[in-house]
């Protein structure tokens, strides 16, 4: 073996043949990124597979023998759902993200979590390189590569369906599958779907194939994480919510006898009672940071309880005007995350903000979910700034009701300014 730490080592499949170096492949276990493994290697780099498991339904040890079976160095299988929850999803409900007034951004939240975790195995196994399946036009691959150029700037990124030897010899899925079948990779036996999917703890989207045609309705079997509304129970479930800091610490179902504490629970059952009910689906033509409009389906259950429920306590505890800036901060850090740059400083900053915000976020909401659809029934706080005496129109309380002329006519300064100067336009 050559004692020259920057030669590369001999390939472990090849042994005759110097490695190009190795490989970090973000690997699902699907035909692409299996194809991609056994292509990287014919290209004569030495391949660790790492799969996040974030909450996805699917057979880690399978996943792990397939990739080994395919000539994979080592197989990293990570379980980062809690942190997930914890470092990814909180912080989008303390900032009540949502993505062009509708999407709350379950992909694009997944994104940085899974990177971080694959940028951390390649300085851990002193590899090069790092790969991933994301296509060419998608949003995706900016989402990977920019979290692994920040985390690892020296990093270099194989991306094959941006290199065209990759992209002009597999067209389609026909080649793909002819390309499987060669070198033993196993295909699925089950038609696949005409759709794309992708899978997470806080959301399934759907894209391309039929959908691709916004006209076209999504077909009734489509959705697997909610229940259509028209076949959900005939009696809701009643939910109370309880944060701290604007995060979520506990749900009681008193009628079902639940009461979760675990950060990864509160939010797995949140899904199961929101899917159960159909709630969180949404079809949208969204914009694409790359620059065209897309159609994605979403089913975001839990996410969706959150987003309604946390509304309303942030509204109930803070002042009307930070809350103006903060729903200005909202907004741009949806679009942060959306466009890849989690790890970027201005993101960082945004998040900052956002978490001292929501310093007095704090009380209980109470909520029922029913036949898709999420209704506040009450909330509780001991930092509301609601004041019951003071709103109340049988309590005069603190509060002259004479100082209002003096606010409406201040008020009305401006108005019948702009509005003198408007007939004297309209004179001429």
């Amino acid at each position: 073996p050559s004692t020259d730490p920057h030669r590369p080592a001999p390939s472990a499949q090849h042994p005759d043949i110097m490695s190009k170096g190795t490989v970090v492949l973000a690997y699902s276990g699907g035909l692409d990124t299996s194809c991609i493994l056994v292509w990287l290697k014919e290209q004569g780099y030495d391949v660790i597979a790492y799969l996040a498991n974030i909450g996805q339904d699917e057979d880690f040890d399978a996943a792990r023998k397939k990739a080994e079976s395919l000539g994979a160095k080592k197989v990293f299988i990570e379980d980062l759902r809690t942190e997930f929850v914890e470092e990814f999803i909180w912080p989008a409900v303390q900032a009540n993200a949502i993505y062009e007034d509708r999407y709350l951004l379950g992909t694009s939240i997944a994104r940085p979590c899974i990177a971080r975790r694959q940028v951390q195995i390649a300085q851990q196994e002193a590899a090069q390189f790092v790969s991933h399946g994301a296509t060419g036009k998608g949003n995706d691959q900016i989402r990977f590569e920019l979290t692994c150029y920040a985390l690892y700037p020296e990093v270099k990124i194989i991306a094959p369906w941006r290199i065209p030897e990759f992209y002009t010899r597999f067209k389609g899925r026909k080649d793909l599958m002819e390309y499987a079948q060669k070198h033993g990779i196993s295909v699925p036996v089950t038609p696949k779907a005409p759709w794309s999917m992708d899978a997470n703890l806080m959301h399934i989207s759907y894209e391309s194939g039929i959908l691709e045609n916004p006209k076209n309705h999504a077909p009734a079997d489509l959705y697997q994480m909610t229940t259509n509304s028209a076949d959900s129970p005939a009696s809701p479930d009643v939910l109370e919510i309880e944060f701290s800091k604007g995060v979520p610490v506990k749900v009681t179902n008193a009628k079902a006898g639940k009461s979760l504490t675990v950060a990864l629970q509160i939010f797995t059952y949140l899904n199961e009672i929101g899917g159960k009910h159909g709630v969180g689906r949404i079809d949208i033509v969204e914009n694409r940071f790359i620059g065209m409009k897309s159609r994605g389906i979403y089913e975001t259950p839990g996410g969706t309880i959150l987003y309604h429920a946390h509304l309303d306590i942030e509204t109930f505890t803070m002042d009307r005007e930070v809350r103006k800036i903060k729903q200005g901060l909202g907004v741009r850090f949806s679009e942060q995350i959306y466009n890849g740059f989690w790890y970027s400083p201005e993101c960082e900053f945004v998040r900052r903000c956002i978490a001292q915000s929501q310093d007095r976020v704090e009380g209980k909401v109470q909520v029922s979910v029913f036949k898709g659809q999420v209704y506040i029934l009450g909330r509780e706080s001991p930092k509301s700034l609601y004041n019951e005496e003071l709103v109340s129109m049988d309590v005069q309380g603190d509060y002259d009701p004479c100082d209002a002329s003096g606010f409406i006519r201040i008020n009305a300064v401006r108005l019948k300014e702009y509005h003198r100067l408007q007939r004297a336009d309209s004179q001429h």
